[in-house]
């Protein structure tokens, strides 16, 4: 086709012929089949809520006692040590503007045999998610309406999160907003009572202090690993952004966008709310492990404001950042599944034909939900996720270094710092937290990696054959 005649039926279709792109399946050897719709403030939003606005109520205890009353330091290391796996994820989906996150990054820029067991650590990562989630909503629920049998809550949880993925992006979309203007409002309401609890009741210490981010004597190299190490888990979830390429408008320009300004965005609204709390109750000596961030938001607003959060969080938990999180791991049960590289492909390849979703690995992952929220226990799940997630942006930063560095030899000053420095220390810091798991975590999660080694070698006859998409671009 010649110049001329493209630019024509740019002209046609109403795009400037500077910000037309090839249509996906010529660049990437799969037919479009999801509806694009998202913005770069969907997207936003989408992360912001994977991550969870209001996530230190879980952690907030467990992160000021380790950091000696300065979580919010924790907070910080965390989002700063976090950014360079984010922009590793950012030019890959600049890259490769498809579905399938990592699985599709790994694949395309270091190997397409690697990038298989990169979908596997996903899906045992993000494929178990939901039904902890939904599991830690059961546990709070338990405070507010003790006696609600927890199949009860697993099953209702599970089935509404399903029912609206099936239906369609759109309505993800506009849950997702809804929950994150909820979270956001009880924050500012935390804070205005924490402002009143310290500055004018002269409660806590009794004005702004720079005690929660620096205490002579305690931070030293030891702290600030043993600081990354806890925090970077709180912002397992940003990446998810990555699997919903093909239902975003010009997602080259997008998504990477998205990626680093919902993992910034969480981290100030995770560093201001355990400021404030940190204001308001500085001796992390006496908070309860699991329930320790609500009392402190009891003292400062009341039980009218403690219960506000546990019942909105057990909504945002279970429902809100479930219904993502289910949103993402489908997507990438899709795309691996479309390569026939999964048991039973053929069915969990299937896009609904009304609404445009992959509906089959939506319902699987819904009954999945359901199985791991009662069988196995929040600390168990808890070890899967850290394994899978941090495994997968190990391999995730590689890529970057191979696909730009080796494979297409970009030099210059500005490559080396995007496509080799920056790739190499996330993938240092990743790797120092992941060399922190416990022996269980490292048996039971080779133990899945080694299963997927045999699976694919026998899906791929010996590693020889490779997607057929592959070899179309």
């Amino acid at each position: 086709m010649s110049k001329s005649v493209a630019s024509n039926e740019m002209l046609n279709s109403g795009e400037s012929p500077n910000t037309r792109r090839e249509p996906a399946e010529k660049q990437t050897g799969y037919t479009q089949e999801l509806r694009r719709t998202l913005t770069f403030k969907d997207l936003v939003t989408f992360g912001l809520i994977t991550m969870l606005p209001i996530a230190p109520t879980q952690v907030y205890a467990l992160a000021s006692a380790e950091s000696f009353g300065m979580a919010p330091l924790v907070y910080l290391v965390g989002m700063i040590a976090m950014v360079f796996t984010a922009l590793s994820y950012s030019v890959m989906s600049r890259e490769f503007p498809i579905a399938g996150s990592a699985y599709s990054f790994v694949q395309r820029g270091l190997n397409p045999h690697v990038g298989f067991l990169t979908g596997w650590i996903i899906i045992l990562d993000y494929l178990i998610i939901p039904g902890m989630l939904i599991s830690f909503s059961n546990l709070w629920l338990s405070a507010v309406l003790p006696g609600i049998p927890p199949i009860v809550i697993l099953i209702v949880f599970a089935a509404i999160i399903t029912l609206v993925n099936v239906r369609g992006i759109i309505l993800t979309r506009w849950a997702s907003y809804l929950f994150l203007f909820c979270q956001l409002g009880l924050i500012v309401i935390f804070i205005i009572c924490a402002l009143k609890y310290v500055l004018i009741d002269g409660n806590g210490l009794g004005g702004f202090s720079l005690s929660p981010f620096y205490q002579p004597g305690k931070v030293d190299l030891q702290f600030i690993a043993t600081a990354a190490s806890i925090a970077v888990l709180g912002f397992i979830g940003f990446d998810s952004i990555s699997t919903l390429s093909e239902e975003t408008r010009n997602p080259t320009r997008t998504v990477g966008r998205a990626v680093v300004a919902s993992l910034c965005l969480i981290g100030l609204l995770f560093l201001s709310q355990s400021y404030f709390a940190t204001l308001a109750h500085p001796d992390h000596t006496d908070l309860d492990p699991g329930m320790g961030y609500f009392d402190i938001i009891r003292e400062v607003g009341g039980d009218v404001l403690y219960y506000a959060f546990i019942v909105i969080g057990v909504a945002c938990v279970g429902i809100a950042n479930a219904l993502t999180v289910q949103s993402a791991i489908s997507r990438v049960i899709y795309s691996m599944s479309r390569d026939k590289l999964l048991p039973f492909s053929g069915i969990l390849s299937k896009v609904h034909d009304r609404y445009k979703t992959p509906a089959n690995a939506t319902i699987f992952v819904g009954l999945v939900s359901v199985l791991t929220g009662l069988f196995l226990s929040l600390d168990l799940l808890a070890k899967l996720v850290n394994f899978g997630a941090m495994s997968t942006y190990m391999l995730l930063n590689l890529s970057v270094i191979t696909h730009f560095i080796i494979k297409n030899k970009r030099r210059g000053f500005g490559s080396l710092i995007r496509y080799l420095v920056c790739p190499l220390i996330g993938f240092s810091v990743i790797g120092f937290i992941w060399s922190g798991f416990d022996k269980t975590t490292y048996i039971i999660g080779f133990a899945w990696l080694a299963i997927g080694i045999v699976f694919g070698a026998i899906k791929s006859k010996g590693y020889r054959e490779v997607p057929p998409a592959l070899s179309e671009i």
